[in-house]
C-alpha cells in the first residue's frame, strides 16, 4: 500500500493532470496552428484514435520523468529539466525538419512551463 501511495499515485495524478491540461490547451489554442502549418505543406495533420492513445501514453511517460527527477532535485530543477526533455528537445527536432508552427510558441512556451511546474508541485506534495 505504501508503494502505491508513494509511487503509483503521484505518477497517476501527474499523468492525469498533464493529459487534461495539454488536451485543453490543444483543443482551444494550439490545434489550429498545427493544422494550418500542415496544410501549408500540403499534408494532412494526423488525427485519430491511435494518435490520442499515443499522446495519453506520452503524458504518463512525462509524469514518470517528473517523478524520477523530483526524487533527485528541487521543484524548480525538476520543472526545467523535465520541460527540456519533454518539450524543448522535440520542438527543436520538429523545427529542424520544418513542421513546427513557430508562432504557437508564444503561447505554448509559458503554458507548458506552468503545466510542468504544477506537475512537479503535485509530485513534491505527494511524495
Amino acid at each position: 500500500m505504501m508503494y502505491f501511495k508513494k509511487t503509483i499515485l503521484p505518477i497517476l495524478l501527474i499523468g492525469i493532470w498533464l493529459n487534461v491540461a495539454i488536451t485543453i490547451g490543444w483543443l482551444f489554442i494550439l490545434e489550429g496552428y498545427w493544422i494550418e502549418k500542415y496544410q501549408s505543406l500540403n499534408l494532412s495533420f494526423p488525427t485519430g484514435l491511435i494518435n490520442n492513445i499515443t499522446w495519453m501514453i506520452w503524458g504518463f511517460m512525462f509524469a514518470t520523468v517528473i517523478f524520477i527527477l523530483s526524487k533527485i532535485s528541487t521543484t524548480l530543477k525538476t520543472t526545467f529539466l523535465s520541460w527540456l526533455v519533454a518539450f524543448i528537445m522535440p520542438w527543436t527536432m520538429i523545427w529542424t525538419i520544418g513542421v513546427l508552427p513557430t508562432e504557437m510558441l508564444l503561447f505554448n512556451v509559458p503554458f507548458t512551463l506552468i503545466v510542468t511546474y504544477i506537475g512537479a508541485l503535485i509530485c513534491k506534495r505527494l511524495t
